[in-house]
């Protein structure tokens, strides 16, 4: 027998609670004006928040393309397979190898607790249990209904902060100071250092990022709380924005997090080499002497920022400079400074590296 009635008697998490203590199965389906939800349960677990097949509005298809696990055309062609083959999107994605198992089972899971914090926030509509309308496939997750309503409607508290926070989408901003080599970053914040450049609106980090809104907001709030970064200006509405940072590609593969310093360290070095020689053919000048010269002095850090990094990633320094640029730490123009000798000598006992500049007579 169908359970049904209207959301101003009993809300979202009053039913979706009722039906994980009876350990039902079937779906829940809910409709607020123009708005439809669905959630599936399996012996009182949430297992999905889609309805089965595909279409143009499917929550995960949704949520992979704002995330840009998936390409345009990797979603034109799965539609064109759907269409002529009438599967399931999930079968799709792991038949046709666009994303492993485990891989998929992560992106359902944060698509479903992003469909909860909507539906948590549902104050009127109508609802019904059918528990004769099951999932058919094996679920890749089964989540426990309270820890996935209570994290749910902890996001939607937060989502409020962040709104206060970030109320300006059009606020520039920027890196304040590096984390602690030694400090654990999430992997939202390691996707968002290579985004945030100074150059990037609020709003153009959030939809450049390949996190969901709230993840982008919660990793950029605590970035901010750490001092990590730091507005830097404002762009007024209708400005051209600046060109997409390298993370806006659409990946061919599992995300990669991007590590933020190598971009930083690339733009400001070419930055303040374009100005030096811009300089140097205008004026004609002998250069200076290495610790009078802010351009120079400028690369050394930027310089140093590749080396921490690189100790970072292989737990000590490089033996020779080389292996910087052998890596894709820095370019090879990155490692020459016009007018000087760059000269680098590798960690002594105590692990300490030497790097300093001499003029290039």
């Amino acid at each position: 027998m169908a359970l049904q009635g209207s959301l101003r008697d009993f809300s979202v998490l009053e039913i979706l609670q009722l039906l994980g203590s009876q350990r039902k199965t079937g779906s829940l389906t809910m409709e607020w004006n123009t708005e439809r939800a669905v959630v599936f349960l399996n012996e009182g677990l949430i297992i999905s928040t889609r309805n089965p097949g595909l279409t143009r509005d499917d929550p995960l298809l949704a949520f992979l393309l704002q995330i840009h696990r998936l390409s345009d055309e990797q979603y034109r062609g799965l539609l064109t397979i759907q269409k002529e083959s009438n599967r399931d999107l999930e079968d799709l994605l792991l038949t046709g190898r666009y994303i492993e198992a485990a891989e998929l089972a992560g992106f359902v899971e944060r698509q479903i607790l992003n469909d909860l914090m909507r539906l948590v926030r549902w104050e009127n509509g109508t609802y019904r249990f059918d528990p004769n309308n099951r999932w058919p496939r094996s679920p890749l997750v089964k989540l426990g209904v309270e820890p996935s309503l209570i994290e749910a409607s902890r996001r939607v508290d937060e989502q409020k902060r962040f709104v206060s926070v970030f109320k300006d989408p059009y606020q520039l901003l920027g890196v304040r100071d590096l984390p602690d080599p030694n400090q654990a970053l999430s992997q939202e914040e390691r996707e968002l250092f290579g985004i945030v450049d100074g150059q990037h609106t609020v709003d153009e980090i959030v939809q450049t990022a390949s996190l969901c809104e709230y993840e982008a907001y919660e990793a950029l709030h605590r970035m901010l709380e750490a001092k990590w970064i730091e507005v830097t200006g404002h762009r007024d509405p209708g400005q051209s924005a600046a060109p997409p940072p390298p993370a806006a590609r659409v990946p061919a593969g599992p995300r990669r997090p991007v590590l933020w310093e190598l971009v930083v360290a690339g733009m400001t070095v070419a930055l303040f080499a374009g100005l030096r020689l811009a300089a140097r053919q205008v004026t004609l000048e002998v250069p200076l002497e290495p610790a009078n010269d802010v351009y120079a002095a400028a690369q050394i850090r930027e310089l140093r920022v590749a080396l921490d990094l690189y100790r970072r990633e292989h737990g000590a320094y490089p033996g020779r400079f080389e292996e910087l640029v052998a890596g894709g730490w820095i370019s090879a123009d990155q490692a020459r400074i016009n007018g000087y000798v760059l000269r680098y000598r590798p960690p002594d006992a105590r692990g300490a590296y030497e790097i300093d500049l001499q003029l290039d007579r």
